[in-house]
């Protein structure tokens, strides 16, 4: 848990999508890779050229960050990144599709789910801040379990700039001190923790549902 904001002033959940409310997103591009015939050594080698290292600085083209924003449609990322992992295989990999298959695998994680669901039941504010790279989300049910969507694609921001914590903020009607943030990527949590929101990183159920009885003072598990 990293915190910029002590427990008992806490009124918002804002947590992620993929990784947190779904299976683990390692598993998930293990099996794409697998039956795409990638190598996943080289697929990281791509996103760190695209992101740039560390993680948030700005590559001179950065096509992931673009995309996040809406700023490239699905089918031009598609056919670069098909591009780019063909010609450093030297296996032919098609572009058409390239995302659905990546994302295929993707399940609803029900014990993560149901905890938002009793934390929205119990008077919590809570919201989904997830950045996009196309993804057709599940919707049914959201109307119950967030009172406050973001999507990167939608909103034309990304996490870990600030200003998308900020938008998520204000739309739930809170100060960025009185917001909790689940993700499963460091950076992101550390963007967030940077403006005052208290920050977990998701590695289990257990461990997270631990964190948020703790915070908000409340048995939610």
């Amino acid at each position: 848990m990293t915190s910029g904001s002590g427990a008992g002033t806490l009124s918002g959940l804002i947590v992620d999508w993929g990784g947190v409310l779904t299976n683990d997103l390692s598993a998930v591009m293990g099996a794409w890779a697998r039956d795409d015939g990638i190598d996943m050594d080289t697929y990281a080698a791509v996103l760190r050229d695209w992101l740039g290292e560390p993680y948030g600085l700005e590559a001179v083209i950065n096509p992931i960050h673009a995309l996040e924003r809406g700023e490239m449609t699905v089918p031009d990322f598609e056919e670069r990144l098909a591009k780019e992992l063909s010609w450093r295989t030297g296996t032919t990999v098609a572009p058409e599709g390239l995302l659905t298959r990546m994302f295929d695998r993707f399940e609803h994680a029900h014990d993560m789910v149901g905890l938002v669901h009793r934390a929205h039941a119990d008077g919590i504010k809570t919201a989904l801040l997830s950045n996009s790279w196309g993804n057709d989300y599940p919707r049914d049910g959201w109307d119950e379990m967030f009172d406050v969507v973001v999507i990167s694609g939608e909103v034309g921001m990304r996490k870990p700039e600030p200003r998308i914590y900020r938008h998520t903020a204000e739309l739930l009607g809170l100060a960025l001190s009185e917001c909790v943030f689940v993700d499963d990527l460091k950076h992101n949590i550390e963007g967030a923790v940077r403006l005052g929101m208290v920050g977990i990183k998701h590695t289990s159920y257990a461990d997270t549902a631990f964190q948020i009885e703790t915070l908000f003072g409340r048995q939610l598990a």
